[in-house]
């Protein structure tokens, strides 16, 4: 067999670009920013609540569609009654109603870091309006960029958005860059003279 197999692969077309097969439905987005497939929900970007959608069902993964555009795209579950968020689509809903963060469900999913800083921030009067700032800021620098600056600021023990804000600024700028650390050298290295101590016992004249 593994001759044969050797004497064929010479004979063999290339294979062609991957059949983009799925099934297509068309949703309607919740008012919580949901949509229902198989007895499971799935988020989308809440600026599409009310809206009928593509859904494009995959093996492995669903795909929501508007306009020609993928908006969201998410592991596909075999499971039932399961609600699956991505938290980034809520990003604009709290910036309309920062109360949303305290309570809301798809915020639980956000990064350690992102999540640690809400709750030092909670614990203020504000805290929601402030943290609705930073999160504004992951559309605009990117999710790595924010997470680095919320490391940054709560190890500074000032975690605030203007500090958080300013790190990303510095970020951008280039300002900010990996400490190098190295050995300084001596132009001359040290003798050992312990004559220099009886040199000190000597009494002036």
């Amino acid at each position: 067999m593994a001759e044969v197999w050797q004497d064929e692969q010479a004979r063999l077309m290339p294979c062609p670009k991957p059949f983009n097969g799925y099934v297509e439905h068309q949703v309607r987005v919740s008012a919580t920013g949901l949509i229902h497939f198989q007895r499971n929900r799935y988020s989308v970007p809440t600026r599409h609540v009310n809206a009928i959608l593509s859904l494009r069902v995959y093996p492995a993964h669903v795909e929501l569609v508007a306009g020609g555009v993928q908006v969201a795209r998410h592991a596909r579950s075999f499971e039932r009654d399961l609600t699956f968020y991505d938290w980034q689509h809520y990003i604009e809903l709290v910036e309309t109603k920062p109360g949303a963060l305290r309570n809301g469900a798809p915020f639980k999913t956000m990064p350690e870091a992102l999540q640690t800083l809400q709750r030092h921030l909670l614990r203020h009067a504000g805290g929601d309006r402030v943290m609705t700032q930073v999160l504004a800021a992951v559309p605009v620098h990117g999710l790595d960029a924010v997470l680095v600056a919320a490391d940054l600021a709560l190890e500074a023990g000032r975690p605030s958005a203007k500090h958080v804000l300013n790190v990303l600024a510095r970020l951008k700028d280039g300002q900010i860059a990996p400490v190098e650390t190295s050995t300084p050298s001596l132009k001359e290295e040290p003798r050992a003279d312990v004559q220099r101590y009886d040199r000190l016992r000597e009494t002036r004249p």
